[in-house]
C-alpha cells in the first residue's frame, strides 16, 4: 500500500482506490447475503426468539443483543479494515454441525436447540466468509448473540431446591423453628412457599448478560474478566437466598402484614438493583490498564480475484438449505391408539378412581387414560397420557407438563427423587411423595418413547429425534400411577408399586411401539 493511500497493491499488481473499495465492499455484500437467506431459511426459529422476548419479561432483554453486538463489532471497525478478508473452507463442517443440531431439535421440537443452532451458526458463517482473524477479532460481540436465545429455564427447579435449602437453615440459624417439607416451610408466625418466581433465574440471567457485557467493556486481562463473570454468576444465587430469607424475616417481625402481597415483588427487584449496583463498583477497583493500540496495515493479498469466495458461499448456501429441506420431507408416522386392560392376571381388579381433586396436568396429548385397581384390599391409580403424533404443543417433554400444579391443587410436593426399580436393567422412575392434610400419596413416574422407558428428558427427545429421522416415528406416552399409604408404610407401598409395574409394564410398552 502507498502511504498516501492512493494504490494498493494485489499480487504486485497496483490497483485504483475504486477497486481497493471494491475489495472491501464485496465479502462484506456476500457476508450479508449469507445471513439473509440464513434469516429466510430460519424464520420460524428466529420468530420464535422474538415471540418469547415479547411475551416473557425474563427474556426480554433480547431485543438490545443484537444492538449491542452490532455496536461493538463498530467499535473495532478499524482493526477489522486492517485484516484481510480470506474465504476459509475450515468452517464449513461447523456449519453443518450446527445445522445437523438444529435438524435433531426440529424432529424432537426442543425449540431452545433450534435457537441455539441458529444463533450459533452466525460467527462460523462470517468465519466461512471473512476468514478466522476477522471472526477472531469480534469473537467476543459474536459470542454475545447467544444470550438473545431465551435459554434458561431448564434451572428453575434447582435454583428453587437451593433457595427453600438456603432460607430454611438461615431461619434456623436465626433461632426461629421452621417446619419444612419440600418447598413448604411453616413458621411460627405462618406458612411459605418456595415458586418459580422465587428461583433466581430472572436475577441469574440479568446478572450473567451484564456482567459479560461490563468485563468485556472494562478489563483487558483474560484472568480477570473470567474472574468478574464468575461473580456475576454466583452473587444473585447467593443475593436470591438473602432475598427470600430476608422476606420471611420481614413477613415473621410483622405478623404476616409486609412483604407478602405486591410489595414482594417490588423488594426483590430493588435489591438485586442494589446488589448489581455493588458488584460493578466492586468491580471498578480492579480495572486494568488499556494495552496499547498496535495498528496493523492492511494485508497485501486479497482474495477478490480467486474463484475461492465465490465456492465458499455457494458450499455454505448449500449447507443453509439442506436442513430444513430435510427436515420437511421427514412426515408423521400415525401411531396406534392405546389401549390398556386389567390384564391376563387375577391379581388386579378395576375399580373406579378415588383421587378425585388432583391428577398430573399434560398439555395437548392424543388421548388420556386413568383407571384404577386393586390387589389384596390395596388400590393403585393409573394414568396415561398417550402422544400419537407428536408436534410444538402437543409433546411429551414439555416444561407445561408437570406432576402438580400448586396454583390450582390443594395437595402439595413434599420429596421428589430418582429411583431404580429393579424390574428392567437401568429402568428407573421419578418419585414423588405428596401430601394433602393427613392423607398421603405414593407417585411413580416415567416416560415411554418408542417402547423405550426414561425418566431423563434429553434422552428422551434424541430417542424423539432419531425415532423421526429413521422413520420410527416419535409416539411417547407419559405413565403415572400412585397409591396412598401412612408415614410408616412407604416400604409396602413401594412394593405395591413394584408389583403392579411388573405386571404392566410389557402391556404399556408394547402399546407405546408405531404400527408399521
Amino acid at each position: 500500500m502507498s502511504d498516501g493511500g492512493n494504490l494498493i497493491m494485489n499480487g504486485g499488481a497496483p490497483m485504483s482506490q475504486q477497486q481497493a473499495t471494491q475489495v472491501r465492499r464485496t465479502p462484506l455484500l456476500m457476508l450479508l447475503a449469507v445471513l439473509a437467506v440464513q434469516l429466510l431459511v430460519y424464520v420460524e426459529t428466529y420468530g420464535s426468539m422474538v415471540q418469547t422476548w415479547w411475551r416473557s419479561e425474563t427474556f426480554a432483554h433480547g431485543f438490545l443483543i443484537l444492538p449491542i453486538s452490532l455496536y461493538l463489532i463498530w467499535t473495532r471497525r478499524e482493526q477489522l479494515q486492517a485484516i484481510d478478508d480470506q474465504p476459509d473452507f475450515r468452517g464449513l463442517p461447523f456449519i453443518a454441525l450446527c445445522g445437523f443440531a438444529w435438524l435433531l431439535a426440529n424432529l424432537a421440537d426442543v425449540l431452545v436447540i433450534q435457537q441455539l443452532a441458529v444463533v450459533a451458526m452466525i460467527p462460523v458463517l462470517i468465519w466461512s466468509v471473512y476468514g478466522l482473524k476477522k471472526a477472531w477479532a469480534m469473537a467476543f460481540p459474536l459470542a454475545f448473540l447467544l444470550f438473545a436465545v431465551p435459554a434458561g429455564e431448564f434451572l428453575v427447579p434447582s435454583m428453587m431446591e437451593f433457595t427453600a435449602d438456603f432460607t430454611v437453615y438461615a431461619v434456623r440459624l436465626t433461632g426461629i423453628p421452621v417446619f419444612r417439607e419440600g418447598l413448604y416451610f411453616t413458621l411460627p408466625s405462618g406458612s411459605w412457599s418456595v415458586v418459580e418466581a422465587c428461583s433466581g433465574v430472572r436475577y441469574i440471567i440479568a446478572s450473567l448478560t451484564l456482567g459479560c457485557l461490563y468485563a468485556y467493556l472494562t478489563y483487558y486481562s483474560y484472568w480477570r474478566r473470567a474472574l468478574f463473570i464468575l461473580l456475576a454468576l454466583i452473587t444473585p444465587i447467593i443475593a436470591n437466598g438473602i432475598r427470600a430469607y430476608m422476606i420471611v424475616m420481614i413477613g415473621h417481625l410483622s405478623s404476616m402484614k409486609l412483604a407478602v402481597g405486591v410489595d414482594h415483588l417490588i423488594y426483590g427487584w430493588l435489591w438485586f438493583g442494589i446488589v448489581m449496583f455493588i458488584l460493578f463498583w466492586v468491580g471498578s477497583f480492579w480495572r486494568d490498564e488499556k494495552p496499547a493500540v498496535v495498528k496493523l496495515k492492511a494485508e497485501k493479498n486479497s482474495t477478490l480475484a480467486t474463484k475461492k469466495p465465490l465456492w465458499v458461499v455457494l458450499t455454505v448456501l448449500s449447507l443453509l438449505i439442506v436442513w430444513p429441506l430435510w427436515a420437511g420431507s421427514i412426515g408423521q408416522i400415525k401411531a396406534k391408539d392405546f389401549v390398556v386392560s386389567a390384564h391376563q392376571s387375577n391379581n388386579w381388579q378395576p375399580i373406579e378412581p378415588w383421587v378425585n381433586d388432583w391428577q398430573p396436568r399434560y398439555t395437548n396429548p392424543s388421548q388420556i387414560i386413568t383407571a384404577a385397581y386393586q390387589n389384596n384390599s390395596k388400590s393403585v391409580g393409573l394414568y396415561l397420557a398417550h402422544y400419537v403424533e407428536q408436534r410444538q404443543d402437543a409433546e411429551l417433554i414439555n416444561a407445561n407438563n408437570i406432576l402438580l400444579d400448586s396454583k390450582e391443587s390443594p395437595w402439595h410436593l413434599t420429596k421428589q427423587e430418582i429411583k431404580g426399580i429393579n424390574l428392567e436393567e437401568g429402568m428407573r422412575v421419578i418419585e414423588s411423595q405428596l401430601k394433602l392434610g393427613d392423607k398421603k400419596l405414593l407417585v411413580w413416574q416415567w416416560n415411554i418413547i418408542n417402547g423405550t422407558p426414561t425418566v431423563n428428558n434429553y434422552y428422551a427427545k434424541l430417542l424423539e429425534s432419531w425415532g423421526r429421522l429413521v422413520g420410527e416415528g416419535n409416539a411417547a406416552t407419559g405413565v403415572v400411577i400412585y397409591t396412598a399409604y401412612e408415614q410408616d408404610e412407604l416400604v409396602e407401598a413401594r412394593q405395591l408399586l413394584s408389583g403392579f409395574v411388573s405386571d404392566f409394564l410389557p402391556q404399556i410398552k408394547k402399546n407405546t411401539l408405531d404400527e408399521p
